[in-house]
């Protein structure tokens, strides 16, 4: 078993594209931890397993890889960089000790490499960065550098240097040791000279890199100014101060494909990054509580983890990715799920790399792992010892920017459908499901177009559920602007009993979100008690059928105060159906008209696109209601109508290159213009033909 002291945890984020899974590859091989380097284009790496990542050549799960390097074990978490994939970025932040920005040295920093940059600093997670690519056409490392210190900005410091660029690129120097480094073509590195054309430029960036860490320590600072230079000990200690506390970022460069520069990665992750027993106690609250407790990152204390991935597989069962925060997890016993109340048996426990699960006795503070069958745990969810119960905070998620309306594609669908979209939701903390009830429709709610075109063919592929999407229908609304009153009479004679009620009705509009009320202001027993509960009902019936499109009828205000019976003939259902012609000819004459839902939308984006955002924003029927600045972005308020907003995620990531975020929640219902209106009443008439 490894202890918690040889332990390092390690996120590789970045944006799509900028080579965080052939680094992963490039550091398995490097290792010895495989013995063929795979490939993305190939479909053959490990961290890229499932068939949809193999078909679409992206990365859209978090995966682990773990790697033994000079004594310590090394855990690796390869995450996806596009957008609609951000939930497993997110979660991974959470349980790594250190957050590497793989940027690469051709396109420089990119939206996702931002966005996860601010997500690890609020976390408090030490980041470094790591430049790939350099052997690519159009690379640069200097050019890259000036971008991320003008981008991501901070005390920036280059701990290597390129020998040569773009297809040229064919080692690195290690600037604190003065040594460089080419690869072998075994996936190891051999030493040698220091090209004469660098040595000036070697010496220019270890002054400035002695400068940068004497500035993380007083001590060091004043040896610095009295001797002008420090040991590659004292320049050692220094990184590790200045990684672990913030205070300085270094960039490493290289090219994980041909496996430049990547054992010297791993150097560097073994003598400079934080281990967890480095880390800050890890805070909590007690269950049910708001009382803060905290853990020791160490084994010999309570043990608490962190579930922060969740696998459903229809054969191997629910597979649950933790991190161990204190004490030891062991296999074969019980915990409690303290976020939920829930008590786990737990059988095997499992190192992870790629796919391939590796069973061990117990893991221990400070480690990544897996455990398969649980049944009352998902993401978010703390285990802990029933005797030291803790809950730690639970990951926040951004909310859904894109939904779709699902339905079964055959009658043998209906079925599988729910299991299916129960399985998703519990790997995919991005997604929500929802039945909404005001247009009888199944909606899924996720984090763009891609993300929902994988949940429906995972549902397809891994649950036999094949269904057919669709945009939302938008949940309009029909009310009344006039007091009107009417009356409705139901009588028929068949022979025997015959069906009589009458009903007088007075229908008033009510001021916007106030419902519905139902008043009873009979008098003189013109309509028996018994028959009051039907004339309701019809009431109820005929606003739930709507007038103008079949949309629900809202806002109003109905009286019966007037009407007749039958002694034989009268009954409940009679003055049920009485009620509901009175309301039909009651609504016509009161001035009915459509409402649509108006949503309160707020869109954060650079400057540089806050025009176009705004001119989009207008063009959508959307009031503009305030700007204000946040950082460097800027947060455009404003209510647009929900009918104009279902593909937004779309033409906000086209207009501002994917660099503009928003949220999206529901305020209130407004009249729908009268020239939009007239095309949605037609719309509704014409389906309704048509069924």
């Amino acid at each position: 078993m490894t202890a918690p002291e040889a332990i390092k945890n390690v996120g590789l984020f970045g944006h799509g594209g900028s080579g965080k899974t052939t680094l992963a590859e490039s550091l398995l091989y490097a290792s010895g931890a495989t013995t063929r380097m795979g490939d993305v284009e190939q479909g053959n790496t490990t961290t890229d397993f499932d068939e949809e990542e193999i078909k679409r050549k992206i990365s859209i799960n978090a995966a682990m890889a773990s790697v033994d390097w000079k004594g310590t074990h090394v855990a690796f978490v390869d995450t996806p960089g596009y957008a609609d994939f951000v939930g497993d970025a997110i979660s991974t932040v959470r349980v790594v000790d250190t957050a590497c920005m793989v940027i690469s040295g051709v396109d420089g920093v990119e939206v996702q490499t931002e966005i996860m940059w601010e997500r690890a600093g609020e976390a408090g997670v030490p980041r470094m960065i790591y430049v790939s690519k350099l052997d690519r056409e159009r690379a640069s490392f200097e050019r890259t550098m000036d971008d991320i210190r003008e981008t991501i900005g901070g005390n920036v410091v280059p701990l290597m240097l390129p020998i040569g660029e773009e297809h040229c690129f064919k080692g690195v120097i290690e600037i604190f040791s003065g040594k460089a480094f080419e690869p072998d073509g075994q996936g190891k590195s051999k030493e040698v000279p220091v090209p004469d054309d660098l040595a000036n430029a070697l010496a220019d960036a270890l002054d400035k890199l002695t400068e940068a860490v004497a500035e993380t320590d007083d001590s060091l600072l004043e040896k610095y100014l009295e001797e002008g230079e420090l040991t590659p000990d004292e320049i050692t200690g220094g990184l590790k101060t200045g990684v672990r506390d913030g205070s300085l970022i270094p960039v490493l460069c290289g090219s994980a494909s041909k496996g430049i520069g990547v054992p010297e990665f791993l150097d560097f992750v073994n003598s400079v990054l934080p281990m967890p027993s480095d880390m800050p106690d890890v805070a909590g609250t007690l269950p049910g509580k708001d009382e803060e407790v905290t853990r020791p990152r160490t084994s010999d204390g309570p043990m608490c983890a962190l579930v922060f991935k969740t696998l459903a597989d229809p054969y191997v069962g629910k597979l649950t990715y933790f991190r161990v925060f204190s004490g030891v997890f062991k296999a074969d016993s019980s915990v409690i799920n303290s976020s939920r109340g829930k008590t786990e048996r737990i059988g095997q426990v499992y190192h992870v790399t790629g796919k391939e699960q590796t069973s061990v006795p117990e893991l221990r503070a400070g480690e990544l792992g897996a455990v398969a069958k649980l049944s009352e745990t998902f993401t978010g969810d703390t285990l802990c010892d029933k005797d030291k119960p803790i809950v730690l905070p639970r990951i926040e998620y951004p909310a859904p920017v894109m939904a779709l309306a699902v339905a079964p594609k055959t009658k043998g669908d209906e079925d599988k459908l729910s299991t299916a979209l129960g399985r998703v939701r519990e790997e995919d903390p991005m997604l929500m499901v929802r039945r909404d009830t005001d247009v009888n429709q199944t909606i899924i709610s996720g984090a763009g177009e891609t993300h929902i075109d994988v949940v429906v063919e995972k549902m397809r592929r891994k649950f036999g559920a094949d269904v057919v999407t669709d945009l939302p229908r938008v949940p309009y609304k029909e009310t009344i602007r006039k007091s009107v009153e009417s009356e409705g009479k139901h009588k028929k004679q068949t022979g025997g009993h015959g069906q009589y009620g009458h009903a007088f009705l007075r229908l008033e509009p009510r001021q916007r979100s106030e419902g519905y009320e139902f008043q009873d202001k009979i008098v003189g027993g013109s309509i028996p008690r018994q028959y009051i509960p039907g004339v309701e009902k019809g009431v109820v019936a005929a606003m739930n059928d709507g007038y103008l499109a079949g949309y629900p009828l809202v806002d109003m205000k109905v009286t019966l105060y007037d009407g007749s019976f039958h002694a034989v003939d009268s009954s409940e259902l009679a003055f049920k159906m009485a009620a509901s012609k009175a309301m039909r000819d009651g609504v016509a004459k009161a001035d009915p008209v459509l409402l649509e839902p108006i949503v309160d939308v707020e869109v954060t984006v650079p400057d540089q696109f806050m025009g176009d955002v705004i001119g989009d924003l207008n063009s959508k029927r959307g009031r503009i209601l305030g700007m204000q600045p946040k950082g460097k972005m800027q947060v455009v308020s404003a209510q647009v109508p929900l009918s104009e907003m279902r593909r937004y995620s779309i033409d906000l990531r086209s207009i501002t290159g994917g660099r503009g975020v928003f949220t999206m929640e529901f305020s209130h219902y407004e009249e729908v213009p009268e020239h939009i209106a007239s095309k949605i009443i037609e719309q509704a008439k014409k389906e309704k033909e048509e069924s």
